[in-house]
């Protein structure tokens, strides 16, 4: 394993302008040149586990539904494209403007009345209607061969960068076909003892039971200790290791729905708070909001009143960057995965996600390293990564052997898009004695 031998710089550029000023930073002396698998973020493509394979493909097989692949990309082409529900003060504040707009002085009620069916059909034309999906057996089995697989290689990218921690109990909020259980299974099968799955649809989770089950409404399941039911545990004692939710806050009406599940799976948040939306602005945007909810949530538990932190993937607890950059961007990442090889699902794919993950605990606890948050462009002679650091600002870095060493080319060349690259910014370096003023 190689590892630092000597004094390593990476010369970063906040911004492509000329006459800016240019910032160093160390690298961890110690640190895998080549291996960066101590992180949530795992590498390769990712194939479901062939009992799920398996029984996904029986289950599709027996339902015999007209048109399925038809309709599993109208559903996939609908997930991807939604956005978050509007707000009832924004619709007014939409309606007040369009009033002012179309609005004339000392006009009757004829004119009145004209005006009130422009602003609504300037409002029906304009405004993004949010629509709640039902899902019934028929719906639940479209989700499942749409999206099983990619939503599976998602979750089983976040592994645990501790060694040390295992979770016992697991709770997985809007479970759907349950491929939360499944990858958690495959990571922390040997110490989970419970997995609570939590869904609306009684479909749904009569879906995942059978999965778990081979395809079968009988036989015993492939994972033990799984427990389904339609709504959130009430105790406030009751409290999992590890919470997920996955492509479910965006399931929910309205903001205030949001607030309150956030704040009520933080309650339920032992250790680790996982949130996986789509890799779209609207996705990673309900992600910052929840990130912000439990970072300056009021509300103490007198079971648990530790305070939360991120863990992963922001290096800072500070405003998102790419939220609050000139032209937003989503901060998302990719993984390659083998799709369940129905008739018209055969070639690899990527997967396009967000997350978040909370901790309980001290922000000391993470180690702050710069994140990679585009893929690596890897150049004769210079690699180019696009990193969120510590201090909350977006960087681009161009890095080069000549002029930051060998050991941190090699590093950045051999790093991936979601990595953490192990460099210490200018503020954590320790002062140089050569720099210190001198004694008076």
């Amino acid at each position: 394993m190689a590892t630092a031998r000597g004094p390593a710089y990476l010369l970063t550029l906040g911004r492509w302008r000329r006459g800016l000023g240019i910032a160093l930073a160390a690298l961890v002396p110690g640190v895998s040149q080549v291996d960066n698998k101590s992180d949530f973020l795992g590498r390769g493509p990712i194939a479901g586990t062939p009992v799920l394979v398996d029984a996904a493909q029986l289950l599709l097989l027996e339902s015999s539904m007209p048109n399925m692949e038809k309709q599993v990309q109208a559903l996939t082409n609908y997930l991807w494209s939604r956005h978050l529900p509007v707000e009832p003060e924004e619709l007014q504040r939409r309606a007040v403007h369009l009033e002012k707009k179309f609005l004339w002085k000392n006009a009757d009620s004829c004119q009145m009345e004209k005006l009130c069916g422009e602003v609504l059909h300037a409002l029906r034309r304009t405004t993004y209607h949010w629509q709640e999906l039902s899902y019934n057996e028929g719906l639940s089995l479209v989700y499942m061969a749409a999206r099983l697989d990619g939503g599976f290689a998602a979750v089983s990218r976040i592994q645990a960068r501790l060694p040390d921690f295992q979770p016992q109990t697991l709770m997985d909020f809007g479970s759907g076909t349950g491929s939360v259980t499944w990858a958690a299974h495959s990571t922390w099968g040997q110490s989970l003892q419970e997995y609570m799955c939590v869904d609306s649809s009684a479909a749904m989770l009569e879906l995942a039971e059978k999965l778990l089950k081979g395809g079968s409404g009988s036989g015993m399941p492939y994972v033990p200790g799984v427990f389904f039911r339609q709504f959130l545990p009430v105790s406030p004692k009751v409290q999992f290791d590890v919470v997920v939710s996955a492509f479910s806050l965006s399931e929910l009406p309205s903001k205030a729905n949001h607030t309150d599940v956030v704040q009520t799976l933080w309650r339920k948040t032992g250790h680790f708070l996982i949130l996986v939306e789509n890799g779209t602005k609207a996705g990673h945007s309900l992600l910052m909001d929840a990130r912000d909810l439990v970072l300056n949530g009021k509300e103490k538990s007198p079971l648990d009143p530790r305070p939360g932190f991120v863990f992963a993937p922001c290096p800072h607890e500070l405003p998102c960057p790419q939220l609050t950059a000139s032209k937003p961007l989503a901060c998302s990442f990719s993984q390659a995965y083998h799709p369940i090889p129905f008739s018209w699902n055969k070639k690899p794919k990527e997967e396009k996600f967000s997350m978040v993950i909370l901790a309980r605990g001290s922000p000391e606890e993470a180690n702050r390293w710069p994140r990679i948050t585009q893929p690596v462009l890897k150049r004769p002679r210079h690699v180019h990564c696009h990193l969120c650091c510590p201090d909350g600002h977006m960087q681009h870095a161009v890095i080069t052997a000549r002029r930051h060493g060998r050991d941190l080319y090699r590093c950045a060349r051999v790093s991936s898009w979601g990595d953490r690259l192990p460099v210490i910014t200018p503020s954590e370096l320790p002062p140089s004695p050569a720099q210190d003023p001198p004694e008076s």
